[in-house]
């Protein structure tokens, strides 16, 4: 499985649950040297012990990515470890809130915004210094959502902030790309995570059976469908790609 993966140095934001663990996982199964970061104290010693019984190498750092300080200690602490950074998943975030713009809060945006946005921007500034100072090269996957590629009522802050992490993921592949270094975007449908589930409580009318029928394929994807991608994204075998936000959805984005 993607053999260029093999004793990579990979970190992934937002690792104690959900996608996050599970691409985590995944990174240790390819044989990957796997840094797990969350503000989940126990969540990320979860996922790092799975890994590290499966006979994988994690460690587990917490981690607020909207503070700059946590983000430059997880990068720091990361190669104190391993020596060197090579992949990064930025994958950390909060559901949005179910609310019209005229009713949606000042404080709601803002947080909805520091989490999904600025904590990226944050991760990936630090992650591309890293690589930098290495001479270059290293790939990095931001978690965007079809939200970040298509538009949905009602979660408008989530949608403007996963169309800007769109947008930042563009702007720095372009920018770093004559550095060897790809930066893409995984637009994942919905999967049925914490957060989504968090998501679909907070507003009973849009259950499960909503999120399927957004999908051509009438179901919900894996978050293993989701890792695979990521994984795939962040290999050689990817070489030629990079400023991409690719939907991985059941096919909703070609409606």
């Amino acid at each position: 499985m993607l053999a260029s993966l093999k004793n990579k140095v990979a970190l992934i934001t937002g690792a104690g649950s959900g996608i996050g663990r599970a691409t985590a996982e995944a990174f240790g199964n390819a044989g990957a040297k796997v840094v797990v970061a969350d503000v989940n104290v126990e969540g990320g010693h979860e996922t790092v012990a799975t890994i590290n019984a499966a006979g994988g190498d994690a460690i587990f750092i917490r981690t607020d990515v909207t503070k700059a300080a946590d983000v430059a200690a997880l990068v720091a602490g990361a190669v104190d470890k391993y020596g060197r950074l090579d992949i990064a998943f930025n994958n950390a975030g909060i559901e949005g809130e179910t609310t019209r713009i005229d009713q949606c809060e000042e404080a709601t945006f803002d947080r909805i915004i520091n989490v999904n946005l600025k904590g990226v921007w944050l991760c990936l500034r630090e992650e591309l210094r890293q690589f930098l100072k290495q001479g270059g090269g290293g790939a990095i996957v931001n978690m965007s959502s079809t939200a970040g590629i298509m538009g949905f009522q009602s979660i408008n802050s989530y949608v403007a902030a996963k169309h800007g992490v769109v947008g930042l993921t563009r702007a720095a592949a372009l920018e770093y790309a004559k550095d060897n270094i790809r930066v893409n975007a995984m637009c994942p449908g919905g999967v049925l995570t914490p957060l989504v589930q968090a998501f679909i409580d907070a507003d009973p009318s849009r259950g499960e059976g909503a999120f399927k029928d957004l999908h051509p394929m009438g179901r919900m994807g894996k978050v293993e469908e989701i890792a695979a991608a990521v994984l795939f994204l962040s290999s050689d075998e990817a070489g030629f790609l990079t400023g991409v936000p690719l939907p991985v959805d059941g096919g909703a984005n070609a409606r």
